[in-house]
């Protein structure tokens, strides 16, 4: 396993952060704000960073899961979230879940999702969330961990590799959001088309097909 290591320069996080309660707790004050449309705009919010992997790479698919318990999982073919070797020799994968997008979060000009909200990043979608299990897989190894409410509840876990690079990210939104109403399919599949590179398919996560309304 030839793990790179950790990159000098920050592009869209800041490498040298491991968990940012106060910008986990202000998304949480600030729910409403942060995931305008619920659970539909979280989705969103990770389907951006799978379309950003799509455009690097020329074309991508992503699946989505809708799960009976009301949790969600989004599944890329892209290189799998960075990951690299700090000075003292752990592995650590880019902050994404626990600290603030570069690019976008207090940014008022901040590109907008097809919902027609501001993206503001997928530690959004962490913070916001009972659990969330990101799993990423790279051409150097996979890893997978487990956060509750933004914040770590596990350390960063080797898993096999399966010959296949990407990102998983499986998570269950705060019960007043899943309290409004769900994501409408179609309206997930119509936002999707808005990412030429990335093809997108909805399916019921217990039957691998896509749910009727």
């Amino acid at each position: 396993m030839n793990v790179p290591p950790v990159p000098r320069r920050n592009t869209t996080h800041d490498w040298a952060r491991t968990v940012d309660v106060d910008h986990l707790s202000q998304i949480r004050r600030h729910s409403a704000e942060f995931a305008p449309g619920g659970v539909r705009h979280l989705i969103l919010e990770v389907l951006a960073y799978a379309a950003d992997e799509a455009e690097c790479n020329d074309g991508g698919r992503c699946s989505v899961a809708l799960h009976p318990d009301g949790s969600v999982s989004v599944s890329d073919d892209g290189r799998g979230t960075a990951t690299g070797i700090n000075d003292q020799g752990t592995v650590v994968r880019k902050p994404v879940m626990t600290t603030k997008d570069l690019r976008f979060f207090d940014l008022a000009d901040a590109e907008l999702l097809p919902d027609g909200h501001p993206r503001r990043g997928i530690s959004v979608v962490a913070a916001l969330s009972e659990w969330l299990v990101h799993t990423n897989r790279r051409l150097e190894g996979a890893w997978t961990q487990r956060y509750e409410l933004g914040i770590p509840v596990a350390d960063l876990q080797l898993i096999a590799a399966d010959g296949h690079t990407g990102t998983t990210v499986h998570f269950r939104p705060d019960r007043a959001l899943r309290a409004v109403d769900g994501p409408a399919i179609d309206e997930l599949e119509r936002f999707a088309e808005s990412w030429p590179h990335l093809s997108v398919h909805v399916v019921d996560g217990e039957s691998g097909n896509k749910p009727t309304r």
